[in-house]
């Protein structure tokens, strides 16, 4: 598998107990539906390397304690704290209706009630507040929040993202 092929799932942030556990931030939206993984991979110097789960308990809304098979011993654990958790992409729930992954969209066109066909999402931008459509538009980039009160149809048979863009915001580019 290429670093393409996984998502980000979280990060380990520092060791809990004496048993080789760890407190891990979830950066999902349901972390529930992660409770029975059987692995993740782990960002080793640039590799994603797999790491067998032998507990997995949620903590509050976002974080969980992990133990992995492998790990029993808090000298053994002190190692893990800073280190990304992916997952391979197949193992993506399946999302339905205007839900999406930021990645499954890029390279859909975007159209908006009032002004039609106004290019193709070449990237979502990430800020701490707020996410971005950045879009192309002939030598243009309209960028449009993501919002679920913009959206209004996503159609992935068609690779077409419907919108309805504030009122002049797509003017400031055009």
């Amino acid at each position: 598998m290429i670093k393409d092929d996984f998502y980000y799932l979280g990060k380990i942030i520092k060791t809990h107990g004496n048993k080789g556990q760890l407190l891990v931030h979830l950066d999902v939206d349901e972390p529930e539906v992660y409770t029975t993984l059987e692995s993740v991979f782990l960002d080793l110097h640039g590799e994603r390397v797999p790491f067998f789960i032998d507990t997995l308990e949620l903590r509050g809304s976002r974080k969980a304690i992990i133990r992995f098979k492998e790990v029993v011993s808090i000298e053994e654990a002190e190692v893990f704290p800073g280190l990304e958790m992916y997952l391979p992409l197949d193992q993506l729930p399946t999302l339905t209706g205007n839900q999406f992954y930021h990645h499954e969209i890029i390279g859909f066109s975007v159209i908006d009630e009032h002004r039609g066909n106004i290019g193709m999402i070449e990237n979502i931008l990430e800020y701490p507040n707020q996410s971005l459509f950045q879009i192309r538009y002939g030598e243009k980039e309209i960028l449009i929040p993501v919002v679920d009160a913009i959206i209004k149809h996503l159609d992935r048979n068609n690779k077409t993202l419907e919108i309805k863009a504030p009122d002049g915001l797509i003017e400031l580019y055009c």
